[in-house]
């Protein structure tokens, strides 16, 4: 009977998540309902999923309205119906129109008007399809309405959005966010009535027959059974992506073997082996089984488009198992070289859908993505996956602060914490409890889209989702990609990477500073892996600015595991993450790297299921491995355990099943009870943070193309860094790496800067882009007539040619960027203000005779290094100059982090640059803080401050400090454990 229920997916309206839906609709007696959420199907596909569970049969639908008011309602009497009432929405979302009062004509839906809404017009004009809505409050109007003579259209359409008072209550604070409107002023008409709270059937029932409206409920019932629909999720469905990439499956079969062998010569040589042919073999004729031709397919099309356009791409994710994939080029890894386990990424018992993640260029990737829409999304097969953005407490909090009048400080304090709940008023109160409760609630705000899926289906994506067309302008699902899996579609990610555009910006660099130079082939990795050069940066932890190895913790692990090959970066790149060190295992690693008589205290059972990595679990596929081989577990099983360990999918019901059936096969084979948890813990503590191992050694090939650069064209490629949003560290330190290297840094100028940094020779020009306050346009202007007419001769010169306020030449003039002109900057200063007035100076004109602009006299200035350095960090936001140069006092003598080894357990004092601050908690959840600092060599220091010494000194503030400490040596790396930290005065103007 409840054809018009609303879960939270009729964003910021409803608040009941499906499963809730499901459960009190069962629980009050209801055997079939429809979820139709106002202009929205993100829960439909979820809500038919659960629905068997509570013996109910689903109906979807959208309840059409615009703005709060409804215009009808659409059910889906089938699949098709499904699909044309997702078109319908998905067609008025992309042109911005009002639904229009009479419903469209479809051939496989049914509509609802509202008994209240009804147009004059309509009610003598209802078709075949058409029905009138009734609820409890129209029983008493129905009998005196002229509708009351079409007694075959009438139906109970009783509105289900709210399970008790506080639904309703949190409904008008939604209804005020949406309206960005105090609570007190919203408009009744805004929001819906209290009245639309679950009612048990039995009562609802009474209510119609006690009017003697029995035929309404007989009408419900029949139309209800004429809705049906169907969809498959778990280990029933198939895969709904493309089917036939080319003319048929053959064909496509064909062509990926054909694309297999040819390409052996390419990525093997002469040193093509029969373990090579059999795993081709064994990985296409798996491949075929599965019904997953098509997706590699569609891969290596977009990856050759990539290819054709020059465009630098890196293939990750567990796809980097398949050897096919290596040799379509979609992955740059080697699966025999690794011995990558194959069926993490495809097998027969494993449901869920492969994944690629291919990274591309920030610049390249709206273009690859347009080209999968214009490719294969001819017929509406294509789309963006789209993420739920729910309400976080923070922003929560501030949305109702506003809906409930607080002034802005006070919405600040409760925002951040600063409060005491004890001496909180009434309102503020109201304010916490509600956004508690949204959190709780995991209420959904809006639909965002997901980082890089892209859908590509065989069928329209309107047959299972509406769509949105958000900025980016692609169609985006209305579902994201957990429901996505479900139903069989599997993503094709399309990621973004700054990394990417500095491999081709350096390259681009290198043709530019080196013309002489040979042609690079950056995809040579195997050459890369042999370099002495390249590793030895390794070893040293010499990495800054190179792909994922950068960062203060990567520097100490590689300098922990001394690591230097190929093979022991794809290790670290898996035991720097978050989960591998939370369990203990990254030390536990370290300590039998170090030590190989410790490797014996491994269990037998894991050391023999992980030689190489001691016993330790460091992949995603160990995970799968000790499920499978340790506890029994079927391999389908196994991998619903690494997948529920993600979050995602943790408990469903499936995973709850695996997980009590893996400590049953433990205890059935006699697993000490204390062995059987702790290995547990480990899987619980890592599994969703851990890389598949296809994924580090991804990783691990960019970094080496990094690396490669940065040995043997380290300007070029710092400047590429630079231009390209840096990495880990603030822009000062590739300034400051890169002068290490024997660059010589210099301020933008108009003469030679662009937007961007450039290189010439070994000075680097930093671009203007950089300055604080500049305008795009302006450094369009300056370049634009630098091309034209050569490089500007003096300040009267470069103002007669470009069109500039006296704020923008300010600016320019303050970073010295006509230095060339000998003056100092006071007085070019002085000379601007003469020529130009507050507003922009005049277009330029070309002068047939050209008049002489008086030069004033004008008194000596004195201009000093400091005021230079003041000038640089206020418009740069850093000094080109040291900043041990910028103190007030000299400093004395002090410990440098090259001798730090002599004074191992000995107090030193050093001086530091502050570079990074972690900041961490401890596991009695009190502050503790990790820093980074140069000394005045350049070279780093490392400190850890404890919570007692945290709690006391504060460091965060960019400076150069005194730190006084204990140095302490843990596998050969250093740190200093600091008793006491102090800010150094700087030097004034």
């Amino acid at each position: 009977m409840l054809l018009n229920c609303h879960s939270y997916f009729s964003l910021r309206f409803g608040t009941i998540p499906e499963q809730e839906l499901l459960q009190i609709s069962r629980e009050n007696g209801y055997g079939c309902i429809a979820l139709t959420d106002i202009n929205n199907t993100s829960g439909c596909l979820n809500f038919i999923r659960m629905a068997p569970k509570y013996d109910i049969k689903p109906i979807v639908g959208i309840d059409f309205r615009n703005g709060a008011k409804q215009q009808f309602v659409g059910l889906a009497k089938n699949n098709a119906g499904f699909q044309e009432l997702n078109a319908y929405l998905s067609r008025h979302s992309l042109l911005k129109e009002a639904f229009p009062d009479e419903a469209p004509k479809l051939e496989h839906a049914v509509f609802i008007y509202p008994f209240e809404n009804l147009s004059a017009e309509k009610k003598e004009t209802l078709l075949p399809n058409e029905y009138i809505g009734i609820a409890q409050k129209d029983l008493n109007r129905i009998r005196f309405s002229p509708l009351f003579k079409q007694k075959e259209k009438l139906v109970v359409m009783q509105p289900l959005s709210f399970r008790n008072k506080r639904d309703f209550n949190t409904h008008r604070l939604l209804r005020s966010i949406d309206g960005n409107t105090l609570l007190s002023k919203l408009s009744p008409t805004e929001t819906a009535e209290e009245s639309e709270q679950i009612m048990p059937l039995k009562v609802l029932e009474y209510h119609f027959k006690e009017k003697d409206l029995d035929f309404i409920i007989r009408n419900t019932e029949k139309l209800m059974e004429e809705c049906s629909i169907h969809f498959n999720f778990g280990d029933d469905r198939e895969h709904q992506n493309l089917r036939v990439y080319g003319e048929s499956a053959h064909d496509d079969y064909q062509k990926l073997t054909s694309l297999s062998y040819q390409a052996l010569g390419y990525r093997y040589g002469e040193q093509v082996t029969d373990e090579i042919f059999d795993r081709i073999a064994m990985e296409l004729d798996l491949i075929q089984k599965q019904n997953f031709v098509p997706f590699f397919l569609v891969n290596h099309d977009i990856v050759s488009y990539a290819r054709r356009k020059g465009y630098y791409y890196v293939g990750r994710g567990s796809g980097a198992n398949s050897i096919v994939a290596y040799l379509l080029n979609i992955t740059n890894v080697d699966p025999i070289e690794l011995d990558l386990y194959f069926e993490r990424f495809i097998n027969m018992h494993r449901k869920n859908p492969p994944d690629f993640d291919i990274d591309f260029s920030w610049r390249d990737r709206e273009d690859v993505t347009q080209y999968i829409f214009d490719t294969f999304g001819k017929n509406g097969q294509a789309s963006l996956l789209a993420t739920y953005s729910t309400f976080q407490h923070s922003a929560a909090v501030r949305e109702l602060g506003k809906v409930f009048g607080l002034p802005a400080y006070e919405i600040d304090a409760l925002s951040n914490g600063k409060f005491d709940p004890k001496k909180l008023d009434q309102i503020s109160s109201l304010v916490i409890k509600y956004a508690g409760y949204l959190q709780e609630n995991n209420q959904p705000n809006h639909l965002s889209i997901h980082a890089g899926g892209i859908l590509i289906s065989e069928r329209p994506i309107h047959y299972f989702t509406a769509t949105d067309v958000p900025p980016k302008g692609f169609p985006t699902t209305q579902f994201d990609m957990v429901i996505a899996e479900d139903v069989g579609l599997n993503k094709y990610d399309i990621l973004g990477q700054r990394g990417l555009a500095k491999i081709k910006e350096t390259l681009e660099v290198i043709r530019y500073n080196r013309p002489d130079e040979q042609p690079i082939d950056i995809d040579d990795v195997k050459k890369f892996k042999t370099d002495p050069k390249i590793n030895d940066l390794i070893k040293r932890a010499q990495c800054i600015g190179c792909f994922y190895v950068e960062s203060p913790a990567m520097r100490m692990l590689l300098r922990k595991l001394e690591v230097d090959n190929y093979l022991g970066l794809v290790a670290a790149s898996s035991i720097i993450r978050p989960g591998v060190a939370k369990s203990g295992m990254m030390r536990e690693y370290i300590l039998r790297h170090q030590n190989p008589e410790k490797v014996q205290e491994a269990h037998p059972e894991l050391l023999k299921l992980m030689p190489e990595t001691y016993g330790i679990m460091v992949y995603q596929e160990d995970v799968i491995k000790v499920a499978h081989y340790f506890a029994k577990l079927t391999l389908g099983e196994a991998d619903v355990i690494r997948r529920g360990m993600s979050g995602k999918f943790r408990g469903r019901d499936e995973f709850e099943r695996v997980k009590k059936k893996y400590f049953k096969n433990c205890s059935d084979m006699g697993y000490e009870p204390q062995t059987t948890q702790e290995i547990w813990n480990q899987i619980a503590s890592f599994a969703g943070y851990a890389f598949a191992k296809g994924h580090s050694a991804s990783y691990a090939v960019e970094s080496y193309q990094t690396l490669f650069l940065k040995a043997y064209y380290p300007l070029e490629y710092m400047v590429a860094v630079l231009n390209n949003g840096g990495g880990f560290y603030a822009p000062e330190l590739y300034l400051h790496e890169a002068r290490m290297m024997g660059a010589t840094i210099m301020a933008p100028c108009v003469n030679h800067s662009n937007a961007q940094a450039v290189i010439k020779g070994k000075d680097i020009y930093l671009g203007m882009q950089f300055l604080n306050e500049i305008e795009e346009k302006t450094i369009l202007k300056i370049v634009s007539a630098r091309e034209q007419e050569g490089e500007f001769l003096s300040l009267n010169n470069f103002i007669d040619r470009v069109a500039i306020s006296i704020e923008q030449l300010t600016i320019l003039i303050r970073i010295d960027a006509f230095r060339f002109t000998g003056i100092n900057k006071k007085t070019l200063l002085w000379k601007a203000h003469f020529r130009l007035s507050k507003t922009p100076s005049k277009v330029p004109q070309k002068q047939l005779f050209k008049s002489e602009v008086k030069d004033y006299q004008l008194p000596t200035f004195h201009s000093s290094p400091i005021d230079d350095a003041y000038d640089q960090i206020e418009l740069l936001g850093f000094a080109l100059c040291s900043p041990f140069d910028l103190l007030k006092n000299a400093l004395p003598k002090s410990v440098m982090s090259k001798d730090l080894h002599v004074y191992v357990n000995r107090e030193v004092v050093q001086y530091g640059y502050l570079v990074a601050v972690k900041n961490t908690r401890t596991a009695r959840g009190e502050t503790m803080q990790f820093g980074t600092f140069l000394d005045q060599e350049g070279q780093f220091i490392d400190t850890v401050h404890f919570p007692q010494v945290a709690v006391k000194f504060n460091f965060s503030v960019k400076g150069v400090y005194k730190i006084r400490g204990v140095v302490t040596e843990e596998f050969g790396f250093l740190t200093i454990e600091v008793m006491e930290i102090t800010r150094m005065d700087s030097a004034t103007r």
